[in-house]
């Protein structure tokens, strides 16, 4: 077994792979260089990018790996009624995560802004490719963008052997271990319930980590796009399991602004593993219940 880690795209990243040798050693280099390349075309925070570009003039026609997970971002709008919502930076903003979030938590800079309701206008060119965002528009792609990029990673792995990325709160598995068993992963805040992923991905979408105070109300980065505000749920946590850590990270984000009793049943509904977690424990919905 060998193991990486390393620190990109605003969090800790953890690289497995199940062999052994300099296949392997090559392996875990070229997944890092391939989170750290996209990091630099996605992030919001750094002026020098691909996104940051977009978020400026608004309009551009992106490179493949920008255009990607843009119209990714656009087709998880359309399957989640809205609930999850790539024009929701002006309401980030608004709500004091205007900076890398360790800045943001240190000081509580003042008033909250107004409510930023997001469902902006995101146009892409048929023929051309160019994107181009209505007056006022701009995106935030960090959750999805770190699905996409656990995913990029274990495909790049995957090639030596069993592989696991790990970049926050989202997992990408490339097949069980050597042994067949699947990957022991626990999930976050459950109580210690561990959950063995044999493919795919998991991720976890929460209220109660990345949390700040402006003006001395508390804030959070789970943005509810119909109000422009940090979400009201009686949720903390959803971890959901899904065919890749892109899509478990949209996922995540729609059950827990669904809350409890309908989250429950939209995971039920679509057949997923998921693991809700409230005031009161965790509840095991979808195919785990």
């Amino acid at each position: 077994m060998r193991t990486h880690a390393f620190r990109a795209m605003g969090t800790e990243v953890e690289l497995l792979i199940d062999a052994e040798g300099p296949a392997a050693d090559a392996a875990l280099r070229a997944a890092e260089s391939e989170v750290r390349r996209l990091e630099e075309i996605l992030s919001r925070f750094d002026p020098r990018s691909e996104l940051s570009l977009l978020n400026r003039i608004g309009r551009i026609t992106p490179g493949p790996d920008l255009a990607r997970v843009i119209r990714a971002a656009l087709a998880a709008r359309e399957r989640t009624g809205g609930r999850f919502d790539p024009t929701v930076l002006p309401a980030l903003r608004a709500a004091g995560y205007d900076r890398d979030l360790p800045e943001v938590m240190a000081g509580d800079p003042g008033p909250a802004g107004p409510a930023m309701p997001a469902a902006g206008d995101v146009r892409i060119d048929s023929r051309g490719g160019e994107i181009v965002l209505a007056p006022g528009v701009q995106l935030d792609l960090g959750g999805i963008a770190k699905g996409d990029a656990a995913d990029r990673a274990v495909a790049i792995m995957r090639e030596a052997g069993p592989a696991v990325a790990i970049v926050g709160g989202d997992v990408a598995v490339s097949g069980p271990r050597r042994d067949g068993s699947g990957w022991p992963i626990e999930v976050d805040g459950a109580g210690g319930l561990v959950l063995a992923i044999r493919e795919g991905g998991l991720a976890t979408s929460g209220t109660d980590r990345r949390r700040w105070h402006r003006d001395g109300v508390a804030q959070h980065h789970i943005i509810d796009p119909a109000t422009g505000l940090p979400a009201m749920t009686d949720l903390l946590r959803a971890t959901v399991a899904a065919p890749s850590a892109a899509d478990a990270e949209v996922l995540a984000t729609e059950l827990l602004l669904l809350g409890h009793e309908r989250g429950v049943r939209r995971a039920r509904d679509l057949g997923v593993p998921a693991v809700l977690t409230g005031q009161d424990g965790p509840v095991l919905a979808g195919v785990l219940a």
